[in-house]
Formats: C-alpha cells, structure tokens, sequence
C-alpha cells in the first residue's frame, strides 16, 4: 500500500510538472507575419473574373531593422511578380523575437471579387 501511494504521488509530481513546463501563450512569428502580409496585399487593383484566382509563392528573409526583404516570386504573372515586390519589398514588420536571415515562404493567392 505504501509504494502504491508512493509510486501515485511520483506520477502526479511527473504529471504536473509537465504541464507547467510547457509555454501556452506562445505566438508563433511566421503566423503575426503572414497577418501582417496579408494586410499590406489586401489592397489591389487587379481586375479579376469571379471565382478566378492569382498565386504565387514569395520567398523573403527580414533584415536586422525588421524589414522584409523578398528574394523571389515564383508566379507566372508578371504584373503579381512586381505588385508584391513593391508591396512587401523593405516594408516594416512588427515581430517580437524573429532571427535575421532566416528564409520564409509564403503562398500568396489573390481572388476575384464576388
């Protein structure tokens, strides 16, 4: 009976300290930095069909100012290519903790109003 109680209090102690040790309200960057993108994208001027859509994939690394720096679009629309190269390119961002250099990607996609 005692090593059950013993053996029991040893696996709550295990339990909770786990518990505790993990962080729960931490903010992944790349989910505020893909808000923030968003947001600078929202407004365009392309003229698109309904239910038609635009894509691209943007590759990027912030600097040591917290600017994005976009390395490449791979898209087959020109026009998307330089929208978000201006749009993005040496534009500020807000991040707490983020590490220069470091490559992101990001899918863009811009759809036709409805």
């Amino acid at each position: 009976m005692r090593k059950f109680s013993l053996v029991f209090v040893a696996a709550m102690l295990l339990s909770t300290g786990s518990i505790f040790a993990n962080d729960l309200k931490r903010v992944e960057p790349s989910e505020t930095l893909s808000v923030q993108i968003s947001k600078m994208l929202k407004e365009n001027t392309f003229d698109l069909k309904e239910n038609s859509e635009l894509t691209a994939q943007v590759r990027f690394t912030i600097n040591n100012e917290g600017e994005i720096v976009v390395m490449s679009v791979d898209t087959k629309y020109s026009n998307l290519e330089g929208f978000v190269k201006n749009r993005l390119n040496y534009k500020k961002v807000q991040l707490d903790n983020y590490r220069e250099g470091k490559i992101y990607t990001v899918p863009v996609r811009i759809k036709g109003q409805f």
